[in-house]
């Protein structure tokens, strides 16, 4: 992975205000739109769904600021009553509140990491995922906990362990298109 800025997927397309807008806004939709695509699990208040998924790959598309603004929208878009989140839910005062919150987190971090060219390789690239992902649960896991008013232990079961293959798989489709779009495009590796 380089330490020098590289130019993320988006990048390719030529730079105005109308395009970021129209990036953010595309992302944010995306965003809405997996959320929705949910297996609600009876034993959590957190769904299942492939909004991390969309987090992953914003992120890395959009660059960190393009990618933050757009998790930002999106959270933004939920707290005023806009039906975004996930069950086509709102506000703040969901016990899965804080992985919305994580998802800003994740969406900058992953944009920073593929600005150092850590979506051009494999392996990369699933680092780069897991490091998303880990971002997500890190406020997510205790937004649920202070919510539910339960343990470490009984939060970790709530709100961790059943998304961990899940979330394993995303890495992994992660990593594969990530990549891929970047040899489509004709970019190389770094």
């Amino acid at each position: 992975m380089s330490t020098t800025t590289s130019p993320v997927l988006t990048d390719l397309i030529p730079a105005s205000r109308v395009k970021d807008t129209a990036l953010v806004m595309g992302g944010t939709a995306l965003l809405a739109v997996t959320s929705q695509i949910l297996v609600p699990l009876w034993f959590t208040p957190v769904p299942l769904s492939l909004a991390t998924f969309s987090v992953l790959l914003v992120g890395a598309a959009l660059g960190p600021l393009r990618g933050g603004l757009s998790m930002g929208l999106y959270m933004v878009l939920g707290l005023v009553g806009v039906p975004v989140f996930a069950g086509f839910s709102s506000g703040a005062a969901s016990a899965s509140f804080g992985y919305i919150l994580g998802y800003v987190l994740a969406g900058i971090a992953v944009g920073f990491l593929a600005r150092r060219a850590a979506d051009r390789r494999v392996l990369s690239a699933f680092a780069m995922a897991v490091v998303g992902s880990a971002l997500i649960y890190a406020v997510g896991v205790p937004w649920l906990m202070i919510s539910l008013g339960v343990g470490v232990r009984e939060g970790l079961m709530l709100g961790l362990v059943p998304f961990l293959i899940g979330d394993a798989i995303k890495a992994v489709l992660a990593s594969a298109v990530l990549p891929a779009a970047w040899k489509l495009v004709g970019g190389a590796p770094r």
